[in-house]
């Protein structure tokens, strides 16, 4: 991890559970850390969650995933006060408990593709010109799903376009990895796809039906991110698949 220290690093939606969870181990690790939500309060909250000594690492700004001037302008404002971005973990998603037969489901379904899939569209395409610009090194990270390989239907519940974004995440994480290459650069692409996890997405419906269902921690994706970070630089992680033990999903 020293090719790392007081490099800085980006991390969307990182309010809560998974991004949360990544500034934390990050900031840990010697990173500089900047996460982005819309409760940026929260973020610097973590501050009191890392080693005293990784306190003053840990940034937040407010951002909207949906919104492109804001994306824009929060990565301009990062590299103006901490540096260029060496490493992008693309966590922000949602899923929306609506069928995708159901009237008035248009909402829904718009912030789901702005969110889960345009936000990293606009979020690397940012952090990707800082890394180049400045040496042509980095690790950009997908937050992703077994619902992006296998639409589940364990639960038995709609979720709108959640399973088709994350879809598209896994055929982006190979496009950027040809992008990458073709644009002449050592920039790593990792797809991390979780199975269930217990965060503040599950709804309290979700919850009485999954009351007995295996289920990770938070933590252990940010564990397996830092794993994959610390892998020499010749060495790409692509795709990394995480389950709880005994998981039917």
């Amino acid at each position: 991890m020293e090719r790392w220290n007081k490099r800085v690093a980006v991390v969307t939606g990182a309010s809560s559970g998974i991004g949360a969870a990544i500034v934390r181990h990050l900031a840990n690790k010697g990173l500089i850390v900047v996460g982005l939500a819309r409760r940026a309060e929260r973020i610097q909250a973590l501050r009191n969650e890392v080693e005293p000594s990784a306190r003053n690492r840990v940034h937040a700004l407010r951002c909207d995933m949906r919104n492109e001037a804001e994306i824009v302008a929060a990565f301009k404002e990062i590299e103006a006060k901490h540096g260029p971005v060496a490493v992008l973990v693309n966590n922000a998603g949602i899923g929306r408990a609506s069928s995708l037969l159901d009237e008035g489901n248009s909402q829904d379904a718009r912030d789901i593709v702005e969110t889960n899939i345009l936000g990293i569209v606009y979020a690397t395409r940012e952090a990707f010109r800082s890394m180049k610009a400045n040496g042509g090194t980095g690790h950009v990270f997908l937050i992703n799903s077994v619902a992006g390989h296998r639409v589940p239907s364990v639960l038995n519940m709609p979720m709108n376009l959640y399973s088709p974004s994350k879809y598209a995440v896994t055929a982006m994480a190979e496009v950027y990895r040809q992008e990458f290459t073709n644009m002449q650069t050592q920039v790593k692409i990792t797809s991390i796809s979780p199975g269930f996890v217990d965060t503040e997405i599950i709804t309290p419906a979700m919850a009485e039906k999954i009351a007995d269902m295996p289920r990770l921690q938070a933590d252990d994706i940010a564990d397996a991110l830092i794993y994959c970070l610390q892998t020499p630089p010749h060495v790409q992680i692509h795709e990394l698949t995480i389950k709880p033990v005994g998981e039917k999903i």
